[in-house]
């Protein structure tokens, strides 16, 4: 099987990148729409800095590709704990049950 070479490009302005910490994620029958934007502590709104409109087939692709390299980030770096979420900490008192 013969492997063609892609040639990406990448505007500079494109490269600086912009940094989001709130996601929205809406679909149709034939699109996902992808919003990134940032959510400032203290103001009441978000702001969208970009809309990614794409299939549901390339969106399920990005879906396996995000999710293989947040494995390979952890194996090498160690979990990434969410805020919100319990940890295996065992803080305070233990209830345990036993039947009389």
């Amino acid at each position: 099987m013969n492997k063609k070479k892609l040639n990406i490009k990448l505007d500079e302005k494109v490269g600086e990148g912009i940094y989001t910490n709130f996601f929205m994620i809406s679909n149709s029958p034939s699109e996902f729409i992808i919003d990134f934007g940032r959510i400032v502590p203290g103001l009441p709104s978000a702001k969208i800095y970009s809309r990614i409109l794409t299939t549901p087939q390339h969106a399920k692709q990005f879906l396996q590709i995000l999710h293989k390299n947040i494995e390979n980030f952890e194996n090498q770096h160690g979990e990434i704990n969410l805020p919100g979420q319990p940890e295996d900490n065992d803080i305070g008192f233990k209830s345990t049950r036993q039947n009389s």
